[in-house]
């Protein structure tokens, strides 16, 4: 694991109301990225979602924890290239399956590992079967192409 690309998963339980924290101002959080962010801790928070991935410019990671923390929700922070994150967040366990995982990006998971997430972020499983049959049968015509190439020589 490429230790560069990988920041932490972050794991703090406050207090469920958190008025103790001290609180971000609303100003700080008029971003867009931040407003989509905001919008996918609630749904989240509701039981829409067990894990969310959200990109965002690496400039919003210190608002991105501080949120997280606060809310006390499971995070890990994987850098994609020099000026985003790809913020994962939500259940521990689904956290920790995709710090398992310990790649750093997205094209780099195995055929189990993209479904595994897909499945996860709550993408149609049907959709998800397919998708990876399509990526194994894509893996068996490459392969069976370059054993007949090395064959014919």
């Amino acid at each position: 694991m490429d230790s560069k690309n990988h920041i932490s998963i972050k794991q703090l339980k406050l207090s469920a109301d958190n008025s103790d924290r001290m609180r971000m101002t609303c100003a700080e959080y008029k971003s867009a990225e931040m407003q989509i962010l905001m919008h996918h801790v609630y749904e989240y928070k509701k039981g829409l979602r067990s894990l969310v991935l959200h990109t965002m410019n690496i400039k919003e990671r210190f608002k991105t924890e501080e949120l997280l923390n606060r809310k006390g929700i499971s995070y890990y922070l994987q850098k994609v290239g020099t000026e985003k994150i790809n913020v994962f967040f939500g259940n521990d366990k689904c956290v920790k399956i995709i710090e398992s995982f310990g790649h750093q990006s997205l094209n780099q998971f195995t055929d189990e590992e993209d479904f595994i997430l897909g499945t996860m972020l709550g993408y149609d499983r049907m959709q998800q079967c397919e998708r990876y049959l399509k990526r194994k049968k894509e893996q068996m015509d490459n392969l069976f192409q370059q054993c007949s190439s090395t064959g014919s020589d």
